[in-house]
């Protein structure tokens, strides 16, 4: 699963069990219904402005991190200029 489809699957999430209406998102954020509809049944993405826009109006913030396999070597420490390996 592509980085993009877990953010878009963890949206839609966001406006099923959110407490604003597609209109109500709609009238926020001016992205077109049929689009809005067209995301939530998972037959399109978003651009990044729609995204952002929707990730506003939801008050929701993004957080990016290492995923967990890259977590242990960002994890490694630095002594003396050097990386300790």
């Amino acid at each position: 699963m592509s980085c993009m489809s877990e953010i878009f699957d963890q949206l839609r999430q966001a406006i099923r069990t959110g407490d604003k209406s597609r209109y109500r998102l709609w009238r926020e954020t001016g992205i077109d219904q049929g689009q809005l509809a067209r995301f939530m049944a998972g037959d399109s993405g978003l651009s990044v402005e729609n995204t952002e826009k929707i990730i506003d109006a939801l008050g929701l913030e993004v957080v990016i991190q290492p995923k967990a396999a890259t977590a242990k070597s960002a994890q490694k420490t630095v002594k003396h200029g050097k990386r300790n390996q």
